[in-house]
């Protein structure tokens, strides 16, 4: 039995609606799963132990993916287990069937259910009516495993993240919702530069603060460059989300002095590394030369998210 599974903490069950629904332990029992997954992947390709055999996700998709089904997909079939994929056509959640309906069905039939929507009220009306775990793959209000990935990017690159600073440049999303709950848990100073009208939601920020060993190292401003001077980390995304494609125009104006190039990294400091969750519109949030050179942590970002996915599917839906 490996150390993760002799654990007093335990995922079994549990749901993944919110970064702040794991608790430190918690969040390092993930972290050591993934851990010890990741060497075991990089090595062989395979896992000996296949502690998903027999088990299923039904993975709900409003919003279309390239990272999140592949990685969820491929994490489940490499620990034994499947994933079945379900479009909006296939589904129809909230047309066709209501919610509570697609939630009570799911659950007599699969163990785990992923879903990738726009209201984060139907995750939650899920999880409220089955009674196998759902994990939130991305809804309007956060993005939990994209944040539990780039902590974990994090820790791999500087050993420990208390007392890191993340500055987080554009648009008050669902990323970096998460970013800041997790972080604040975690230790990080998280900061944002947003332009007026485009802040986070301040329940989030409050709960962030809550969370946070000192909720001063919540920072909300509108000057990135202010906001990147000495960061650790400087962290982007679109400025235009899905479902938001009627603003694009108006976004790429208000937000282009947001944009991520060398000029902004020059004041960030020169070991400054960069982040982004993709996908990316080069040229508009990030210049390529910035995306794609040396201080770029974004395809480790993009792997973690395999690892840390299967590090809690292992520990919510794996047999003990």
């Amino acid at each position: 039995m490996s150390q993760a599974a002799e654990s007093p903490v335990s995922l079994r069950g549990r749901d993944l609606l919110s970064a702040a629904d794991l608790s430190m332990p918690e969040v390092e029992l993930v972290f050591s799963r993934a851990t010890a997954l990741k060497e075991e992947f990089q090595a062989t390709r395979r896992h000996v132990e296949q502690v998903l055999a027999g088990r299923s996700l039904a993975m709900l998709f409003q919003k279309p993916s390239l990272r999140t089904r592949v990685t969820f997909e491929a994490g489940m079939t490499q620990l034994g287990g499947h994933a079945v994929h379900l479009a909006t056509s296939d589904v129809g959640v909230g047309t066709r069937e209501s919610v509570a309906d697609v939630a009570r069905n799911l659950d007599r039939w699969v163990d785990g259910i992923m879903v990738r929507t726009f209201a984060h009220a139907i995750a939650e009306e899920i999880a409220a009516t089955a009674h196998i775990p759902v994990i939130n793959a991305l809804t309007d209000l956060e993005h939990p495993c994209q944040a539990l990935a780039d902590v974990f990017t994090l820790r791999e690159r500087f050993g420990a993240v208390d007392g890191l600073v993340l500055a987080f440049v554009g648009d008050g999303n669902n990323v970096y919702h998460s970013l800041a709950l997790l972080g604040a848990r975690m230790g990080l100073e998280v900061r944002l530069a947003h332009p007026p009208g485009f802040g986070p939601d301040a329940a989030l920020v409050a709960r962030a603060r809550a969370l946070a060993p000192d909720p001063e190292r919540i920072v909300i401003d509108q000057d990135p460059r202010a906001v990147v001077r000495g960061a650790d980390v400087v962290y982007t995304d679109a400025w235009t989300s899905m479902g938001q494609e009627a603003e694009a125009e108006r976004r790429r104006t208000v937000f282009a002095p947001y944009r991520v190039d060398e000029a902004l990294l020059s004041v960030a400091g020169p070991t400054t590394l960069v982040m982004h969750c993709l996908p990316a519109h080069r040229g508009d949030e990030i210049t390529s030369d910035v995306l794609d050179g040396p201080r770029s942590l974004v395809l480790e970002q993009a792997e973690n998210r395999l690892h840390v996915q299967k590090g809690f599917l292992a520990e919510s839906l794996g047999g003990r």
